[in-house]
Order: structure tokens, then C-alpha cells, then sequence
């Protein structure tokens, strides 16, 4: 039986006898006649039963969300409804049959909803059945279905690999799986097909992919989910720019296909030194200006006693100007400021305001000299505000990396339905860890550092870069990775840098190692967070509107009550006791 689908019916449809299936969305009685909006997948669609009619009397006792079935015929209707899709017909019923009843909903199924995220987490198949959220699950459906189009199309292969996974370190806590068979021994879920994907470069299958499941175990945020889906991509005898190539016109096609929104080619490259340096972030957004400025040198000799002590320590000052921004930020602005930089860390905000004369913080304090230059610096009109820290470089360009994006927020200087992509390059190698007292890899122990950079890998940590590239759209990474390394003697160079033993080693990438020494080609590839694509291509700040089954920040499944406990029973199967902490 072929579905007719509600939206399929228009003008040209008139005296089409038709049976259609749907939900109750809304039931009117009007002078004896009864109009129910039904709904499908696909939308809305009125149908009406008049008082001679014989279903008229079950008509009469339907309730919001009962599931029915319709068969009529398709007129003209008098008073048309341009809000919806079919509001140039309806439908007079001839027969009608309730297929099933529903309770009184929680919430209602409207397209704007009061309801609270909590109440329709709990009965998230109701709200799936809202338009906003179904429509995003169908973009997500076009989404994947473009990006398998592209790549098969670009001789990319479709490989599964595993989920039951050996642990090992890539950067976030596993989800741990006990073993009945082998107990005392533990799967864990994958972060990422890492070390499969260039098992297949191995294996010589030369451009891999696949929609893959992933987990994490680590603190959300709403653009965060503890499993989450990433477009996998692996490609053999490729350097840097085939992988970036290939990924910005995967990107394009998706953008075209799905939304109609052309991608201008190639997409701008910038160093993650300058994405540091001029906006604050490894993941900048470009959709409006207000780049961070060094002043340093504007306050050499200055009489504010805590700036030169700075200076003195080696710390800098640097600035952003919100154009125009002036009257907008009053004290009580200002102090809101000031407590969003010092929850950063950041020992204060000093500003600066030009409206008719300079006024600010620390202008009492500032020779004539040091304002005229200040604003030639900051190119500070009449309206701007200018924000400066005092600090140590990498504390100073996160935080005005973040009020940057509080500023534009508060001005609303980020235009809607327009996007700015980019690829931000050349990533340091390691980054230090203040945790563990020692250099990280800063992405993961495979990628592979620049051709002039080998040699520092054990030298000189800090100034080590790598063939690592992230593709970010609107201030989101929206995808990561890098070239491999594929040469066994800098691998093992690499765990040496990053102080692994021989025997971490072996138990944590033995099985990888060993693979490394059969003819492994130089190789690279890419991730792209479907989730946090659709999460874009959708036009909302919440990733848990573009997955059918999301968990709460709490890593909680309200819906299916989960996690929970498991029986006496279970446990003893797999050699595990709950032990409470005293």
C-alpha cells in the first residue's frame, strides 16, 4: 500500500477519493460541523464531517492525539488557509475508524511550546511529533544522506568497526563494558574509530568512512552529548591539503543540497597561533569583526603601578573595541562585564568609552600621550567602548577570546541565517598539562608533527606544530584531524615524548605498533560531528533538538529512567561488587 502523504494533496487532487492516517491535532465544532485537523509526518491537512454523515457520532468523540483513519473525498475549500501547505482543499469524510486512543498529553503538540525541556525529555516521543523537532530530524536524515552520496561518488568506502573497543587514552574517560566471558577484563566504548580507520589504511582500502557511534565519558554542555555520531574519513597517500580539499567540498555539496546555501570555495586558512592571537579561540567566528589588539607597548611608561608591574613579569595588555557600543554599556553593563572576565580568572576589566570626551577606568591615570595613542591603537571613534586585560598572554587571549563573543551577543552584531567557515591549521603538538605535570598530546598520539618539526618532538615541546587542521563554522569545530603518522621510529619517538613506557606502550597500542611495521602508507583523515552539523544547518544553540534520544546534561535518559541499577544477579555474572564509599 502506497502512503498519501498529507501534503500531497493540493487543487489538482479535487474529487480524489483518498484514505489517509494520522493524529488528532485539533478538533472544532462549528454549527454542527466537525473540522479535525490531521496530522501525518508531513503536515496538516482538514477534514470535515457533517451531521448527516454517519461517522459523525465517533467523530464527535475524538480527543487530541487519537490515531484515526479517514477515508474521503478532496474538494475545494471555501475560506482558504494560507498558513498551511494544503490550505486550498479539504477533505468530506465518508467513513472514519479510531485505530487507537491517547491519555490527556502533558504538553501540547504546537510548534512554539511552553512546556518545560525536562517534561518533554520525559515524553520525547510526544515531542517528536512537533514539528521543530521532526523537521530536524529529517534534515539530519538529508544531511546523512548527501554525505554517503558525496563520498561514495568520491570512491570512499562504507566500513563498519567495532564497538566493543580495547581502552585507550584519547583524551576523555571511557564508558567501561565488563566482560561475562572473561571477567575481570573490561571492553570500552569507542571515543572515535581512531586506530581502526588507519588499521583500514593499512589493510589498503585507501579512502574509508563511516556515520560512526562515539563515546565519551566527560562533562556536558549544549553542544555536548556523552554519545554522539562523527562522520568518519580516512584516505591513503593524501597530504594535509587533499584531506582539507576534499572535506570543504563534502561540506559545499551538504549545504547545497540540504539548504540551498552556496559555499564560496576554497574556505580561508588561519594558523592556530593567529586564531590565538586575533581572536582568542582555536575555533574563532567570523560572522562579525573585533579582533583582539596588543597595546603592550602604549603602556612602557605608564604611571599605573599594577600595569607595570605586569609588563615587568613579562604579562601584556591587549583590547577589543565594540563600535558603537558605548551607550549601551552603562556601569551596571560594565560590572557584569567585569564578573564574567574575573570568573575567567582574570584579575580585572579596564575599559575605555569615547563619546565626547575619553572617559573610563584608568583615563585619570593616562598621560596625554597615552590616550592619543590608545586611540590610534584601538581606532577608537566617538560611540566605541574598549575593553582591556592585564595578563599572562594565553589567560589575557581566552578571556577576551569569550567576551568578544558576550560583546557581540549583548550589541547584536551576529547576523542570523548566514554562516562563515574556515579551516584553522597548524596546531601545536602538545599542549602542558597542569593536572598531570607534563606534556599532552594536543589532539592524539598519532598525529603527525610538521616535517621540520620532528626533530623537536623530544627538544622543544612547546614549539612543536603538527599536520593537524580543524574546519569551524559560526565559532563551532565542526570537525577535526590530521595527517597520521604512518614511519614506526616516529611513532615510537612520539610515546617517548609524551613519557610512555615500553610496557604502556605495549598494553595500551601494542596491537597497533605492530601493524605500523607491514607496509603502512602515509595516511590522513578528517571527523566531522554530524550532531553539531545538523545542530548548524538547523539554526539552533541545543544539540539535543537534532537527536531523536538525547540524555540531559546529567548524562540522564528522563524517558527510558536511565542509567539505573542492575540485579544481584547480574553483577555476580560478571565478578563485579558495588562498593560504597565510607
Amino acid at each position: 500500500m502506497k502512503k498519501i502523504w498529507n501534503v500531497s494533496l493540493n487543487k489538482e487532487s479535487v474529487l480524489k477519493e483518498v484514505t489517509l492516517y494520522g493524529w488528532v491535532a485539533k478538533k472544532r465544532n462549528l454549527g454542527g460541523l466537525i473540522f479535525i485537523d490531521l496530522r501525518d509526518r508531513s503536515g496538516i491537512v482538514q477534514i470535515v464531517i457533517r451531521p448527516e454523515d454517519t461517522c459523525y457520532e465517533l467523530a464527535e468523540s475524538l480527543k487530541n492525539e487519537y490515531v484515526i483513519q479517514v477515508t474521503g473525498k478532496v474538494v475545494e475549500r471555501e475560506n482558504k488557509n494560507k498558513e498551511l501547505v494544503t490550505g486550498e482543499i479539504e477533505i468530506l469524510v465518508v467513513s472514519l475508524q479510531i485505530l487507537n486512543t491517547s491519555l490527556e498529553i502533558p504538553f501540547q503538540i504546537t510548534d512554539e511550546t511552553s512546556a518545560l525541556e525536562d517534561t518533554r525529555l520525559k515524553y520525547r516521543y510526544l515531542d517528536i511529533r512537533r514539528t521543530p523537532i521532526k523537521e530536524k530530524l529529517i534534515l539530519r536524515h538529508k544531511i546523512m544522506q548527501a554525505i554517503r552520496s558525496f563520498l561514495s561518488e568520491h570512491d570512499f568506502i562504507e566500513v563498519e568497526t567495532p564497538i566493543l573497543c580495547k581502552s585507550t587514552p584519547e583524551g576523555a574517560r571511557d564508558y567501561l563494558v565488563p566482560s561475562r566471558v572473561n571477567k575481570g577484563n573490561f571492553y570500552a566504548l569507542p571515543q572515535s574509530p581512531q586506530l581502526f580507520k588507519q588499521l583500514l589504511m593499512v589493510g589498503g582500502m585507501e579512502r574509508y568512512f563511516k556515520i560512526a557511534k562515539c563515546f565519551r565519558d566527560e562533562d556536558l554542555r549544549a553542544d555536548r552529548q556523552p554519545e554522539f555520531t562523527q562522520v568518519d574519513m580516512e584516505m591513503s597517500f593524501v597530504c594535509e591539503e587533499d584531506v582539507m580539499d576534499i572535506t570543504e567540498k563534502l561540506i559545499a555539496d551538504v549545504f547545497k543540497k540540504v539548504r540551498n546555501i552556496d559555499i564560496e570555495l576554497p574556505l580561508l586558512k588561519m594558523k592556530y597561533d593567529d586564531a590565538i592571537k586575533y581572536y582568542g579561540s582555536d575555533k574563532p567566528d567570523l560572522r562579525f569583526e573585533m579582533k583582539i589588539m596588543d597595546v603592550t607597548d602604549v603602556f612602557k611608561k605608564t604611571s599605573l603601578a599594577f600595569i607595570r608591574d605586569g609588563l615587568e613579569s613579562g604579562q601584556v595588555v591587549n583590547a577589543i573595541v565594540a563600535k558603537n557600543g558605548a551607550s549601551y554599556y552603562s556601569r551596571k553593563e560594565i560590572d557584569k562585564c567585569t564578573l564574567f572576565v574575573k570568573n575567567l580568572k582574570a584579575s580585572g576589566l579596564m575599559y575605555l568609552k569615547n563619546e565626547e570626551e575619553l572617559t573610563g577606568s584608568i583615563v585619570k591615570n593616562l598621560s596625554a600621550e597615552e590616550k592619543e595613542n590608545l586611540c590610534q591603537s584601538l581606532a577608537l571613534e566617538k560611540g566605541d567602548v574598549a575593553f582591556l586585560v592585564l595578563g599572562e598572554y594565553k589567560l589575557v587571549k581566552n578571556v577576551l577570546g569569550a567576551l568578544r563573543l558576550k560583546v557581540a551577543k549583548d550589541l547584536e552584531m551576529i547576523p542570523s541565517h548566514e554562516y562563515k567557515l574556515l579551516w584553522v591549521t597548524d596546531f601545536p603538538t602538545f599542549e602542558y598539562s597542569e593536572e598531570e605535570g607534563r606534556f599532552v598530546a594536543c589532539h592524539h598520539p598519532f598525529t603527525s608533527p610538521k616535517d621540520e618539526d620532528v626533530d623537536k618532538l623530544l627538544k622543544d615541546k612547546e614549539h612543536c606544530y603538527s599536520k593537524a587542521y580543524d574546519i569551524v563554522i559560526n565559532g563551532y569545530e565542526a570537525g577535526g584531524g590530521s595527517i597520521r603518522i604512518h614511519n614506526e621510529g616516529i611513532q615510537k619517538k612520539m610515546f617517548e615524548a609524551l613519557e610512555l613506557t615500553p610496557e604502556d606502550i605495549q598494553n595500551k597500542f601494542g596491537f597497533f605498533v605492530e601493524a605500523l611495521k607491514y607496509g603502512t602508507p602515509p595516511h590522513g583523515g578528517l571527523a566531522i560531528g554530524l550532531d553539531r552539523l545538523t545542530m548548524l544547518l538547523s539554526e539552533t544553540d541545543n544539540i539535543r533538538d537534532v537527536i531523536a534520544f538525547p540524555k540531559t546534561a546529567s548524562a540522564s535518559d528522563l524517558m527510558s529512567d536511565c542509567p539505573n541499577t542492575v540485579s544481584k544477579k547480574q553483577l555476580e555474572e560478571l565478578g563485579i561488587e558495588i562498593v560504597k564509599k565510607a
